[in-house]
């Protein structure tokens, strides 16, 4: 097939690689542009130079000019894997086969712009990949093939990236497949929608009056990046890696630091205790938690303040 791809972040390079390995294509990349001169190039805009594949970077896809590009390359399908943006009603109808969204949650659950973070914050034991016929709502169309994987209690957004990303190659080579092979037709949704909208600010501030178990699934949820923080001694501190304590809590505040020497970085929550694991203060590389310590804290009689 010859087909326009259209993505940008690190869950979209397993996919264009699956393309070009199956045989297809590639008429053009279609990437988001950098924000300015000193940003890094995307992962996929890196992968497709190194092939030597054709990067185009618009400021907006709903433009005339690049409708028409996009007609020049005559594709049979456009494939969007993480791309960024919505898909105007005009490329939508552009390509004979349709458009085609590979997504990282099992549809209707995890509409939106960050499933796979929202769906460890939220506690979920499972998840998955959609291929989805793209329509002019978000993550709205009709369904080709789902798959779906467990969520590990040791799963942080990066893991289950990565694997939902090869799980999603997979599943797009099959897609494509069936449509060729006109065995394969996409059903409508079924089931109540979940939503699962960009991670802002705020989502990433840890909250000591939430259970223990939630602080430690948003933990999961935001890392490496953004990030779940919090504030010790008033300066902002990253937390990357963190775990329910068996400790019980018994008369501490959340918020209370419980324990901090060698044995550990233990924090009160709401009905439970959060140890700390690995951490990273602002304008600083992570560290562990012994790390952390050893240059802040020397005797019992020093305080750390959380909040």
């Amino acid at each position: 097939m010859n087909i326009v791809y259209f993505g940008t972040p690190a869950f979209s390079v397993p996919s264009l690689k699956a393309l070009l390995e199956a045989g297809h294509n590639i008429k053009a990349v279609v990437t988001k542009p950098e924000a300015d001169r000193r940003a890094v190039a995307s992962p996929i805009k890196t992968l497709a130079e190194a092939l030597s594949l054709r990067v185009i970077q618009p400021h907006s896809i709903r433009t005339p000019e690049f409708i028409l590009e996009m007609r020049d390359c005559a594709p049979d399908v456009i494939v969007v894997t993480a791309y960024g943006k919505i898909l105007p009603s005009g490329l939508l109808k552009l390509p004979p086969l349709g458009c085609i969204n590979v997504h990282a949650s099992v549809l209707p659950n995890y509409r939106g712009a960050a499933p796979i973070q929202r769906a460890i914050i939220a506690g979920e034991r499972e998840t998955g990949v959609t291929t989805m016929l793209m329509d002019e709502g978000v993550d709205t169309g009709a369904v080709f093939l789902i798959r779906k994987t467990a969520i590990d209690e040791s799963d942080t957004a990066n893991t289950l990236t990565g694997r939902l990303a090869a799980l999603g190659a997979d599943l797009l080579i099959e897609t494509l497949t069936g449509i060729e092979r006109g065995t394969l037709k996409a059903v409508a949704q079924e089931g109540v929608p979940s939503y699962a909208p960009p991670i802002g600010k705020e989502d990433c501030r840890i909250l000591w009056l939430r259970p223990a178990r939630d602080i430690v699934n948003l933990i999961r949820g935001l890392c490496p990046v953004p990030g779940a923080f919090t504030f010790i001694n008033g300066q902002r501190v990253k937390i990357l890696r963190g775990a329910v304590s068996n400790l019980p809590n018994e008369d501490h505040r959340p918020g209370d630091v419980v324990r901090k020497d060698r044995e550990g970085l233990l924090i009160a929550a709401a009905g439970g205790i959060v140890s700390i694991e690995e951490l990273q203060p602002e304008g600083k590389r992570p560290m562990s938690y012994r790390e952390y310590l050893r240059g802040r804290v020397n005797s019992k009689e020093e305080i750390l303040h959380v909040g």
